[in-house]
């Protein structure tokens, strides 16, 4: 998978992807508009941060990039790739229970704090793409 050159595009399947770990500079995109929301993304070698209408989204440090990033009522999902470990936050919803899978497999139930956030540690090599997500649990 490689690095968001662009640091933020629409994918054809419905998702955007974000992020470029590879920048020893701070980059940053703004104003990027999607399905009616706009979308700003800063990105390094140290951190990636998403936000929607100036709203937190998406963290990882060090910094990643994520490709196929799609959030529903009931889940979020993405691949992501870095040049080592992360610890990975998304905004999720207020005290909920969250199954959490990393490449297909069942990590933990995690619960999400009073604002909605979930983190996440993830083992991450270059040049290999790992599917997260967290399930909605009922």
């Amino acid at each position: 998978m490689p690095v968001i050159e662009e640091l933020i595009r629409a994918e054809q399947d419905g998702t955007i992807s974000f992020g470029n770990y590879t920048l020893g500079a701070k980059a940053k995109k703004s104003d990027f508009e999607y399905k009616g929301d706009l979308y700003k993304v800063k990105t390094y070698s140290e951190i990636t941060k998403l936000e929607r209408n100036d709203m937190f989204v998406y963290e990882s440090v060090p910094g990643t990039a994520a490709e196929h990033f799609k959030v529903t009522d009931t889940a979020v999902e993405f691949l992501v790739e870095g040049g080592r470990d992360a610890q990975i936050t998304v905004q999720l919803e207020n005290d909920t229970d969250y199954e959490v899978y990393v490449d297909d497999m069942a990590v933990g139930s995690m619960m999400t704090n009073m604002s909605g956030k979930l983190s996440v540690s993830v083992e991450l090599e270059e040049g290999k793409a790992v599917k997260v997500s967290a399930v909605k649990r009922q």
